[in-house]
């Protein structure tokens, strides 16, 4: 007979101290609580559940869920391409937040602030995505809360808005973003195939679980194909930075736009000398005539940003500048605004040093004559946009004769003045033959019929159109305005005479274009990354594959010569007719998935796995045991199928007071499923 034990206790080693849980324990616990972190924060539920289970290839969700599982998907690209425009339009912030300013009328970066929420959106809706797909792998159902749900709705609208209001207003970030695809495309490239390889560990995961081949080959083959079109992607990218050493232009020379304005207030002494200091090749400014005829140096539409003219007179603070006088403008401060944080121009700037600070306080608006007497003695080139004056004023005919005539009288060398006005072109060209006239973007016909041999465009419509006919027609061309270094390696690369920019500080210390390679170094750089990622991928899926076969080979139902001989005397003791095995959701983080089934009679076995019991004769007893059914929820209705025979042929060992079971191989039969009396072995056996 077997001993009772009431109680398990744990065992102790010869310190007394109990042994440690087995580490499985731990692992299971661990892994509730990943599984717990992953549905509380998609679904909003922390406390613990038994989630029910879904096998590879069946539904993973409600028909609810199903419809909403696009819409997490269309957030996620809605937000992943609003955040990829603002990021590759940051040269243009400034103008940005300038234009916010006039219809506000406070400066804000309003840049950054789209920038933060478009990061933030993504995040959201990146996340949410991953949640989903770990919990898929998991093999947990989706259910996504309500007010996730929600907030992905809102995510939706509101890029939506944006991007209809970028696509409205601002065209030109498209194009923006065009270019940058020239200079980042190989690096983008590189990046698919890193996400490509990725994506291949759950891709051949699914494939190789999948049971029906038409569910293999709907998964794997948009994958193949989509790789296959990755792989031959170089084929068709054309960016000016790969390209040979020799071919390489010199370096773009600098206009420095309103001066050196991320180093001094802008159109101000302060801040053209900075940009001599920083070695521009010219100096760009903005010419407004005031009321009593003194050109002067000013480029918005009012005196608010740049100026304290909302101390000294606040009523005048939307009026036009050219309604002034000189003698009032030059009582304005134009450099005190600069040294306060809340009104710096540009996020990135760097900090003032003391003696900077207390120079740019002292700054007031230059007139022309200043910045030409600057010019002459620098030998730098003058380029400016000249605002003609708003009407009732003096000079509304006559404005460009005047300012002619203050260049004539600063005694500067005429081929340093880039004239860009197109007002009154015949008078200019008679009384002041060596100035150099400047193009906007006009045909080349056009250009040669006004014997114009330079032109000053915007690069966002330079690169698209033209780029190649200007520079066969021997045109030189100074794009505006550039800031970025990526944007100043393009135009270096394609060969741009020279640039306007704010950012002069940060370009002119640039040797060597960014993302510059020859084309024999890229193409290293693409079979490399090429070869690499299909090893990697054809590793990954044999790996899936051979891991899938064993499991299948391991979970086969195999014949044990041992079992085969001592089932055929025993074959008609029990029969057991068992159905195809159901579809059944087990429950995760339990000891079941990880170890065979226990017995769990304390009087039949301490703590084995396997027992015996010496029996000399079986005595068959029917209905003296009901089989355990199995919750309704973890048990799908099965499918009729091939029945088996299951053939046990239990033995009874008086000496070692442990019985053992030996399974035959299941026999299939074709009959009709019946279920007949099961014998099974009682711990005590009376003889009858």
């Amino acid at each position: 007979m077997f001993k009772k034990v009431n109680r398990i206790e744990p065992k102790r080693n010869k310190t007394g101290k109990p042994k440690k849980l087995n580490p499985w324990i731990s692992h299971i616990s661990c892994h509730q609580r990943y599984v717990t972190f992953l549905t509380g924060c998609y679904s909003c539920l922390w406390k613990f559940t038994q989630w029910e289970k879904t096998k590879v290839g069946f539904c993973c969700c409600s028909w609810k869920e199903q419809l909403f599982c696009p819409c997490l998907i269309i957030s996620f690209v809605l937000s992943v391409m609003l955040l990829f425009l603002w990021i590759e339009t940051s040269n243009e912030y400034f103008n940005f937040d300038w234009v916010t300013f006039l219809g506000t009328g406070y400066w804000f970066f309003w840049s950054i602030f789209v920038l933060s929420l478009a990061g933030i959106l993504t995040a959201y809706s990146s996340l949410l995505l991953l949640l989903g797909f770990l919990l898929l792998w998991e093999g947990i159902e989706l259910y996504l809360h309500l007010c996730h749900k929600i907030l992905i709705l809102l995510v939706i609208l509101l890029c939506v808005i944006l991007l209809f209001i970028i696509c409205k207003f601002w065209k030109e970030r498209w194009q923006v973003a065009g270019l940058s695809l020239q200079i980042f495309s190989p690096y983008v490239h590189l990046f698919s195939i890193t996400v490509m390889v990725i994506l291949s560990w759950p891709v051949a995961f699914y494939v190789a679980h999948l049971e029906r081949e038409g569910l293999q080959v709907a998964v794997g083959l948009p994958f193949l194909l989509i790789l296959l079109s990755l792989y031959l992607v170089p084929l068709g990218i054309n960016s000016p930075c790969i390209q040979e050493k020799e071919n390489l232009g010199p370096k773009p020379t600098f206009f420095g736009h309103r001066g050196a304005p991320m180093l001094g207030p802008e159109n101000t002494l302060m801040s053209f000398e900075k940009a001599v200091e920083h070695g521009a090749h010219g100096l760009e400014t903005d010419i407004y005539l005031s009321y009593d005829h003194v050109p002067f140096l000013m480029h918005d539409f009012d005196l608010r940003r740049t100026t304290n003219i909302r101390e000294v007179q606040p009523e005048s603070a939307f009026q036009n500048p050219a309604f002034f006088s000189w003698d009032f403008l030059s009582t304005l401060n134009a450099g005190q605004w600069f040294v306060k944080p809340e009104l710096r121009p540009f996020y990135n700037m760097k900090p003032l040093s003391e003696a900077d600070k207390e120079r740019a306080r002292n700054q007031s608006i230059p007139t022309l004559a200043d910045l030409l007497t600057l010019a002459k003695k620098e030998r730098k080139f003058v380029i400016f946009d000249l605002r003609s004056p708003p009407p009732k004023h003096p000079l509304r005919h006559t404005f460009v004769r005047q300012v002619v005539s203050v260049i004539l009288a600063s005694k500067i060398e005429q081929h340093l003045i880039y004239w860009l006005p197109t007002h009154d072109m015949r008078y200019v060209r008679s009384v002041a033959p060596g100035f150099q006239h400047v193009g906007r973007f006009v045909s080349i016909e056009t250009l040669a019929k006004k014997n114009i041999s330079i032109i000053n465009v915007d690069y966002k419509r330079l690169f698209p159109n033209g780029l190649r006919d200007y520079k066969a027609a021997n045109i030189r061309i100074n794009i505006y305005t550039i800031n970025e270094p990526w944007l100043f390696s393009l135009a270096w690369c394609s060969r741009i005479n020279s640039v306007t920019t704010d950012n002069i500080g940060l370009l002119s210390q640039l040797n060597h274009p960014h993302f510059f390679m020859t084309p024999r170094s890229y193409m290293f750089m693409w079979l490399l990354a090429d070869i690499i990622s299909v090893l990697f991928i054809i590793t990954i899926f044999c790996f899936h594959w051979r891991r899938e076969t064993k499991k299948e080979k391991w979970f086969e139902p195999s014949r044990n010569p041992t079992d085969t001989h001592s089932g055929s005397e025993n074959e008609k003791d029990l029969h057991i007719s068992v159905k195809s095995p159901a579809r059944v959701v087990e429950r995760p983080w339990t000891l079941a998935a990880l170890h065979p089934a226990l017995p769990k009679s304390g009087k039949e076995h301490q703590g084995h796995s396997s027992f015996s019991a010496a029996s000399k004769k079986l005595v068959p007893i029917k209905n003296a045991v009901t089989p355990l059914k199995p919750a309704k929820h973890y048990i799908q209705p099965p499918t009729p199928t091939t029945v088996f025979e299951l053939t046990q042929a239990p033995t009874r060992q008086a000496a070692t007071g442990e019985a053992t079971f030996q399974t035959t191989l299941p026999t299939s039969k074709a009959d009709k499923p019946t279920m007949p009396p099961v014998e099974v072995p009682y711990p005590e056996i009376r003889d009858l």
